[in-house]
């Protein structure tokens, strides 16, 4: 029997990536325009994936390194996204702050979950939805999506329904600032604690002023923190839930507990940052590799799914994920006046 031929299977492993690579960077320089920035560039390079499905034929022969990207590099880009976080600054935050962040974290989840399952959204889709909403936009669903191993598809219809829906909420807040009354500070934490990517956070506090910035982004980042603990207790209770369908029993020893190693990365990133460890210019620098990463596994996600599927799945989660983001901005607003931020 004649030797398996490694090169052509090799050249297409690395023809995927290319792929993925080439649309991540497209995705990363359209972000830079002036609304495009709004977006993102993870929403943009799942866009450009599906676009790039729905115009080019994708060779066989590359589905193992746009798998690759889609999985393996998306979980390094995810550690590496641990150094944003300072955990001094959620801790220097206060008390009140950490306590809006973590009521808007559960209310949304809950509210958008149960909304989805009215409108008969998959339960694993609604859940991605709930998060990206809830905790960090794209980043949440991609992490959160290997604990409810969860399908490509689901993954890529999520992370892009909270992306746009987190774009036209920006949008609306910075036309509506003027009318809000709020302080730059109250308007800050408004934003950090309501909207989805990090992205919109800065955009949508701009109006505010470098200082309302500065706060939404910590209060955003008090959300982020909040990533680890609740992938922990949704995969536990996917595991929990998939033992009890197939016979095996309900209770649960510790060594039982799914505690995906990348966010473990990702908390020991958060550390090391937080320690000072790392100089701020490499942080920086960490921090744009691991967008291009997690860009690649967006782009790899967005080469599976096509525009009908998208637009036949989709909308309903668009429409929970829509009316659970309306009433997160009114707790959001409630909760600033409430405690005094205002």
């Amino acid at each position: 029997m004649a030797a398996p031929q490694r090169g052509p299977s090799k050249q297409g492993f690395f023809l995927g990536i290319g792929i993925t690579l080439a649309i991540a960077l497209v995705a990363r320089f359209l972000a830079m325009l002036p609304f495009l920035s709004i977006m993102g560039q993870l929403v943009l390079a799942i866009l450009l994936g599906m676009l790039y499905r729905a115009f080019f034929p994708i060779p066989e022969n590359a589905s193992g390194g746009i798998s690759f990207s889609s999985k393996k590099l998306l979980r390094y880009g995810i550690i590496l996204l641990g150094v944003r976080l300072n955990l001094a600054d959620v801790i220097e935050a206060g008390p009140k702050v950490l306590a809006i962040a973590i009521i808007n974290i559960i209310f949304a989840i809950v509210v958008i979950y149960v909304l989805a399952r009215v409108f008969k959204v998959d339960q694993k889709l609604g859940i991605l939805t709930a998060c990206g909403t809830a905790i960090c936009g794209a980043a949440a669903v991609v992490a959160i999506s290997p604990q409810l191993k969860a399908s490509d598809e689901d993954t890529a219809i999520s992370a892009a329904t909270v992306a746009i829906l987190g774009t036209i909420f920006t949008l609306l807040y910075t036309l509506l600032y003027p009318v809000l009354g709020l302080s730059a500070s109250g308007y800050g934490i408004f934003s950090g604690a309501t909207l989805h990517e990090i992205a919109h956070v800065i955009a949508a506090a701009d109006p505010g002023g470098q200082s309302a910035v500065d706060l939404a982004v910590i209060v955003k980042l008090s959300r982020v923190a909040m990533l680890v603990p609740i992938a922990i207790v949704i995969g536990m209770w996917s595991a929990r839930k998939e033992r009890i369908e197939h016979g095996g029993s309900a209770k649960m020893s510790l060594r039982d507990i799914p505690i995906p190693w990348f966010i473990v990365g990702f908390l020991v990133m958060s550390g090391i940052n937080t320690l000072g460890i790392i100089p701020s210019a490499m942080v920086s620098y960490i921090i744009t590799i691991s967008y291009l990463l997690i860009g690649m596994a967006m782009a790899g996600l967005g080469l599976g799914v096509q525009f009908s599927t998208f637009r036949k799945k989709g909308l309903p989660s668009f429409i929970a994920g829509g009316i659970g983001s309306i009433l997160l901005s009114l707790l959001g607003f409630a909760l600033v006046h409430l405690f005094g931020l205002a």
